[in-house]
């Protein structure tokens, strides 16, 4: 990877957690997002798991700079050692132009959000999965557009900055593609939107890949541009 870009993600990352209003909750994120455990981290800072989770939950004094500094570098070093695969995904976020054709919309809260909430302001129906787990941001995808035209790099885009997302898939017959789709690629979203459709409409196999990528899985009728303005616009 080039030097630069590996710079520039190490920036991304410590300007989104010392300007966020919740400092813990967003390098707890980006430790989630590069998965890795709070164990590791600490092993390899020299700190005890403690330590770490004071940070997270906000128990301890909101760390300074130079200390996010060293934990968003140890971040980085721990995922090079494990072949970078992560920062390789984010970093396509500096370089590639968002394919607007086929993103309607993209977003990062900067604090977890749970599933059932989430679920609940769109009017979702659950077909599978766990709804105490949280989400950090969702995509609105052209299902069609996203499977004919988008590269490999293109397609990581609609994770955004974490993978701990839902994807929203629009223009969906059955929901078959898309979860196929997923089923092949290396990342794996938090949780699934088919939008359009109603449960009896969802092929029979799609709640099953959703159980094998351990992916909870919805479907909403309710209109996008609703659905942009209850997820964007919600006090949660």
């Amino acid at each position: 990877m080039e030097p630069g870009l590996r710079h520039r993600m190490a920036e991304k990352m410590a300007g989104d957690v010392t300007l966020s209003d919740s400092p813990g909750k967003a390098l707890k994120k980006w430790r989630v997002n590069y998965g890795i455990s709070q164990g590791d981290l600490a092993l390899h800072l020299g700190v005890s798991p403690s330590v770490i989770s004071d940070y997270e939950s906000g128990r301890r004094k909101s760390p300074g700079t130079a200390i996010v500094g060293k934990i968003i570098e140890t971040i980085l070093c721990i995922d090079e050692e494990r072949g970078g695969t992560y920062m390789q995904k984010f970093c396509t976020m500096l370089t590639l132009d968002t394919p607007k054709d086929v993103i309607y919309d993209l977003y990062d809260y900067s604090a977890p959000l749970k599933i059932q909430l989430f679920a609940d302001s769109i009017e979702a129906e659950i077909l599978y999965g766990k709804t105490e787990l949280s989400i950090y941001g969702y995509t609105i995808v052209d299902s069609l557009k996203a499977i004919l035209t988008l590269s490999a790099n293109e397609f990581n885009q609609i994770y955004g900055w974490s993978t701990e997302r839902a994807l929203i898939f629009t223009g969906v017959s059955n929901g078959k593609s898309p979860m196929v789709a997923i089923r092949v690629t290396p990342f794996k979203p938090r949780c699934v939107v088919l939008h359009g459709i109603s449960a009896v409409q969802v092929h029979p196999i799609v709640p099953k890949l959703a159980e094998r990528d351990q992916v909870t899985l919805m479907c909403t009728r309710m209109p996008i541009e609703q659905i942009i303005q209850r997820l964007r616009e919600e006090k949660w």
